[in-house]
């Protein structure tokens, strides 16, 4: 539970995220599903991972079980040395506010709002006042390019720019983890290389991600890239140092792809 301590083997600062044995069945007409099958995962401060596989391998699964949109079916997660697969859905809100970013293939920004209020309320929500939240927003927007687009409706943007909004709400509280599923999956070529090029440059802060995809020029930007193969990890590689340069395993990607 949220407050214990991890083991002593496990105590290492360098560690940011960790889950043992993790996993998650679904139970429907057709019998049990299992979606993630006892994934033991470690993610660094400031770590960039990729997480690969076919279809219904369990990708968003395990994005969705880390950041608590879906509660595992046994095993355990660790974030920021807190055990926190035993919170409550209130207690895990909280926690999202604070520590996780989430981008998401179809960005679920709030459609009443301007693309400024959408990125505030996230700010607000993570702990920030009122100036904090405005202030994080301008600067977000700024580097984003997007400051002229502060007070239009998301729906009005196009869909590169809404996906940079997602990127900016993502970031407005400051998470210590950023969770991405798919966020260049229904972009062009154009507009995803600006999602790439944000989030490397995010990566370059010090920003600890772990990126759903299916692009393997996504893949090539990680350090890490791990397989997943029937809900469980396949291959766990190093593609790069952390913020280096890429090693042979990147032209491995590329072809397997």
């Amino acid at each position: 539970m949220i407050g214990h301590t991890p083991p002593p083997a496990h105590r290492q600062d360098s560690v940011l995220l960790r889950t043992a044995r993790l996993t998650k069945i679904f139970y429907g007409d057709g019998g049990p599903v299992h979606a993630v099958r006892g994934v033991d995962l470690r993610v660094g401060r400031g770590e960039f991972v990729a997480v690969m596989g076919p279809s219904g391998s369990g990708k968003s699964t395990l994005l969705h079980l880390i950041g608590g949109l879906e509660l595992p079916t046994s095993g355990e997660i660790w974030l920021e040395g807190q055990r926190v697969d035993g919170l409550s859905q209130a207690q895990w809100a909280l926690l999202r506010r604070r520590s996780i970013g989430f981008v998401f293939q179809f960005l679920n920004l709030i459609s009443n709002m301007t693309v400024a209020d959408n990125v505030e309320l996230a700010a607000l929500l993570g702990g920030a006042t009122r100036r904090e939240a405005r202030t994080r927003c301008e600067e977000l927007l700024a580097e984003l390019g997007l400051s002229c687009k502060a007070g239009s409706a998301p729906a009005r943007l196009a869909g590169g720019e809404q996906q940079r909004v997602a990127v900016a709400r993502a970031l407005a509280s400051r998470p210590s983890l950023l969770l991405a599923d798919e966020p260049t999956g229904n972009l062009d070529s154009s507009n995803s290389a600006d999602v790439l090029r944000l989030l490397r440059r995010v990566h370059g802060g010090g920003q600890a991600i772990v990126l759903v995809t299916h692009d393997a020029r996504a893949a090539c930007m990680a350090d890490r890239v791990i397989n997943l193969f029937d809900g469980m990890v396949a291959d766990d590689a190093t593609v790069r140092a952390p913020l280096g340069p890429p090693t042979a395993a990147a032209g491995v990607l590329r072809l397997s792809e």
